[in-house]
């Protein structure tokens, strides 16, 4: 009897061993990541959904080009769907606002992989060229166009500075980058916050009606980000191919129309020092 309660003793214990065993073997291939025939690629939708597949989806072929990794072009309708997205993990890979990869990073892990090394981001707020607004301050109790509440340097950063500086003002958001300078340009509203790049980017029809009444402070630019669930040869594959973009002419070209000026590594810390502008209040949570 006592030989074969030492039998079931040691088979009940290797049975626990095995299944420890097995339970680790798992956890450590879901830690290191898999690797999939498709990878999902998301953009923050500062503009309309054409622009951003011109811009992007040549980007997207040429690192498939040289990776032969396989990513998919994925649309979000406005910010709000796209925060929700990445909070939900939606995207293998993701360009994101600043802001966007403090969260991220807390919600579901993503790693910055390259980001614009050559310049720094910050907002502005635009008013017709014609407008009899020259200071900040005359802003008070005019409408004033974003293209999301929780857009960094086009939304967070204009209205902390103006609430700072205890300037009332009705704000307006009207979805995309585009959508607000629109709005300035035919006096829909009386001010919009956008970006420099974005309005560097509009038809001449648009942007030569509009100038700039103020800039916020700097912070570092929008980061191209990885989900952890994503292999690290792969995350590390397609960084290196970003980075070899920015080596070649035809690679730059395509890169200036994000706009990137000079791609380099990006890591977590470089985004730590947005946590001091107290941005946090005016931040609009959505649930995931």
């Amino acid at each position: 009897m006592k030989n074969l309660l030492s039998w079931i003793y040691i088979d009940n214990s290797y049975r626990f061993y095995s299944l420890i065993i097995i339970f680790l073997m798992c956890f450590s291939s879901v830690w290191a990541g898999v690797e999939k025939s498709e990878y999902t690629f998301g953009v923050v939708p500062q503009f309309d959904s054409k622009r951003i597949q011109e811009i992007w989806q040549p980007i997207l072929d040429k690192l498939q080009e040289q990776t032969g990794i396989k990513l998919s072009l994925r649309g979000s309708t406005n910010i709000p769907q796209f925060e929700e997205e990445f909070s939900r993990g939606e995207f293998d890979f993701v360009y994101m606002n600043p802001y966007h990869i403090l969260m991220a990073n807390q919600r579901q892990g993503y790693i910055p992989l390259v980001r614009d090394v050559g310049r720094s981001l910050h907002g502005i707020v635009v008013v017709r060229k014609d407008s009899p607004i020259h200071k900040a301050k005359q802003l008070n109790g005019r409408t004033i166009a974003f293209p999301a509440p929780n857009a960094l340097a086009a939304a967070l950063m204009p209205r902390a500075m103006l609430i700072k500086s205890h300037i009332q003002f009705m704000p307006k958001y009207v979805n995309t980058h585009t959508s607000v300078y629109l709005n300035v340009a035919l006096g829909l509203v009386d001010a919009g916050g956008g970006v420099q790049k974005t309005l560097a980017q509009q038809k001449p029809e648009i942007r030569e009606v509009l100038r700039v009444l103020f800039k916020t402070q700097s912070v570092a630019p929008h980061p191209i980000c990885a989900h952890p669930k994503v292999a690290t040869e792969i995350r590390d594959r397609i960084r290196d191919a970003f980075l070899a973009l920015g080596i070649s002419d035809s690679g730059k070209k395509l890169l200036a129309h994000i706009p990137i000026q000079q791609v380099g590594k990006a890591t977590l810390s470089d985004y730590m020092p947005i946590k001091k502008l107290g941005l946090d209040k005016l931040f609009q949570r959505n649930t995931p």
